[in-house]
């Protein structure tokens, strides 16, 4: 008799790269971190949010938070990416 070696989340990956929607179970992964990732302060100002062609759309309320995210436009991208274990957004767009 042999068994599957394969954890739990491997298995998981594998499904949902199998039916292609890995991609969007990650793009829906960083929405629900987004205060995780960028700080309260921040995801309370952020009105919309969501990720279309590699590039993370953002709508802010605050003139001063979206200062903020242009100065933190590359270190958001790599706190999504790491996040996410692969290159899910390449820009942020501020709305």
């Amino acid at each position: 008799m042999r068994y599957n070696d394969k954890t739990m989340k491997e298995a998981i990956e594998q499904m949902l790269n199998v039916y292609k929607i890995k991609r969007k179970f990650d793009e829906t992964g960083i929405i629900a971190a987004w205060p995780e990732l960028v700080g309260k302060m921040v995801a309370n100002r952020t009105k919309q949010i969501y990720i279309y062609d590699k590039k993370l759309f953002l709508r802010i309320e605050s003139s001063v938070v979206k200062n903020e995210i242009v100065q933190m436009r590359a270190q958001i991208i790599e706190k999504v990416n790491e996040k996410a274990g692969n290159v899910l957004i390449e820009d942020v767009i501020l709305l």
